[in-house]
């Protein structure tokens, strides 16, 4: 490849993998259409802007809530740029704000390795001795501001079924709740219309210089898309005034989804993960405010447990989908809601049928995976039957094997071509008893008040 990788009738965009250094060269937040750019380049080339439009966001009428604002923009900044910096992986940093990115120095060197580590083993790449981020000086001094913030809630919809039970929980724990969405997805908007709430869209722009990069071909790959949209969150807090925002990550996120030859877990949900979810409570605490509250309402729950709730909210059966390939960065990518043909349509199917009869997962997925014979080896992938889980937001490997073996013991399933192949396979596997992965269990970040409504032990503060 040369050095000039792209080339267009406005700038010239040189390779990033020859770049010395990546530049955070500046954020700013434009009031009048409340628009965020930020910017980024490789050495002294062309910038790269990405901007987030927050619609109809009033600008704080307070000084402590503006400083807390640009703290999160800051934020922001810092955590968006791991789209661009993995297209050249540069060893040395530069800062528009250094402070900022000293104090957050810690949180950014785990969040860059961790979340990069799918991209990096796919590509065969070692982005841990690259990434540098600065340490804190003398653990860094605190800045957080107390905000007097309403207690309602911001809650993340995907417009599948885990953010569909985390906002019917949020619901029931009392709290007022306004459903977010990143993008224009037509899919989010229906799964809020069966909900009966307005939903907030927030516009992320990627920089048109990065998707030429990515197609003349730059480094690409997986990166922390929900550390991303968590800093777009905390800045939507602030602007439009919100104590909660919550999430819906379950605790199989913690799960890795394989460990390299040398012993290195790698984790496709790294920031849907609690060790994320307690670092960036962390951070929000230290630099933007201790009154926001950031967490995961299902963090106590198996995928298995959040189905069989699922199962209950009838509403959302015809309108929901958690096939990725509805979110692809230039659209959807199939006609109707799921691909039929991919890992988390399987796990789909798989964990449906645990409460539904076969006509009505038919229904919903528009075919029986199960009885496809073709599909019998993505099925024992997810059950880690000889292959590596899947690089896909699904349950672990013991929850995929208990819902097959679970299927095989009624008669309505157990004659179906992919239940019948993967019955033997599993007899010699330890497979979790199915009553454990429906209780809830560990740790958890949602406040005390809201996880004695809904009926969990412990919880925060």
């Amino acid at each position: 490849m040369g050095s000039a990788i792209v080339s267009g009738a406005r700038q010239n965009l040189s390779d990033p993998r020859r770049a010395t250094r990546f530049v955070f060269s500046e954020c700013s937040y434009d009031r009048d259409n409340g628009t965020a750019s930020l910017a980024y380049r490789f050495d002294d080339g062309a910038e790269m802007v990405e901007r987030i439009t927050f619609p109809d966001a009033p600008w704080p009428d307070s000084a402590d809530s503006q400083q807390a604002f640009r703290a999160a923009l800051e934020i922001l900044h810092l955590v968006a740029g791991v789209s661009y910096y993995k297209a050249g992986l540069c060893s040395r940093l530069e800062f528009h704000e250094p402070l900022a990115a000293r104090a957050a120095g810690k949180f950014l060197q785990t969040l860059y390795v961790e979340g990069l580590a799918e991209f990096a083993w796919v590509n065969e790449l070692d982005v841990e001795s690259r990434v540098r981020f600065p340490a804190p000086e003398g653990g860094g001094a605190d800045h957080a501001i107390s905000l007097k913030l309403p207690d309602r809630a911001l809650v993340a919809l995907g417009g599948g079924k885990d953010s569909l039970v985390g906002l019917e929980l949020m619901r029931q724990a009392g709290v007022d709740c306004s459903p977010v969405c990143v993008g224009d997805s037509r899919l989010i908007g229906e799964t809020a219309e069966a909900a009966g709430l307005p939903l907030k869209r927030i516009r992320r722009r990627i920089a048109p210089e990065l998707i030429e990069l990515n197609k003349a071909g730059a480094w690409n790959g997986h990166v922390p898309v929900t550390a991303i949209n968590s800093a777009i969150l905390l800045c939507a807090a602030v602007l439009y005034g919100y104590r909660y925002i919550v999430f819906a990550n379950e605790r199989s996120a913690d799960q890795a989804t394989l460990v390299s030859a040398d012993g290195k877990a790698i984790n496709h949900q790294y920031s849907k993960g609690s060790a994320f979810e307690a670092a960036f409570r962390q951070l929000i605490s230290s630099r933007v405010s201790p009154d926001i509250e950031y967490f995961s309402i299902l963090r106590p729950y198996s995928e298995l447990g959040i189905v069989r709730q699922f199962s209950r909210l009838e509403q959302y059966h015809g309108v929901y989908s958690s096939c990725n390939r509805n979110f692809h960065i230039e659209g959807s990518r199939i006609r109707g809601r799921w691909c039929g043909n991919c890992p988390k349509c399987r796990f789909a199917a798989l964990t449906l049928a645990l409460y539904m009869p076969p006509q009505k997962v038919r229904q919903i997925m528009g075919g029986d995976l199960l009885d496809d014979p073709g599909q019998a080896d993505g099925f024992r992938a997810l059950c880690a039957l000889g292959r590596n889980k899947p690089f896909e937001c699904v349950g672990e490997s013991g929850e995929s094997s208990a819902a097959m073996r679970e299927l095989a013991g009624r008669p309505e399933w157990s004659g179906h071509s992919v239940v019948k192949a993967l019955q033997p396979e599993l007899e010699n596997v330890q497979i979790p008893a199915m009553k454990s992965l429906l209780q809830p269990s560990g740790a958890h970040f949602i406040p005390r008040r809201l996880a004695e409504a809904i009926g969990l032990p412990g919880g925060a503060r």
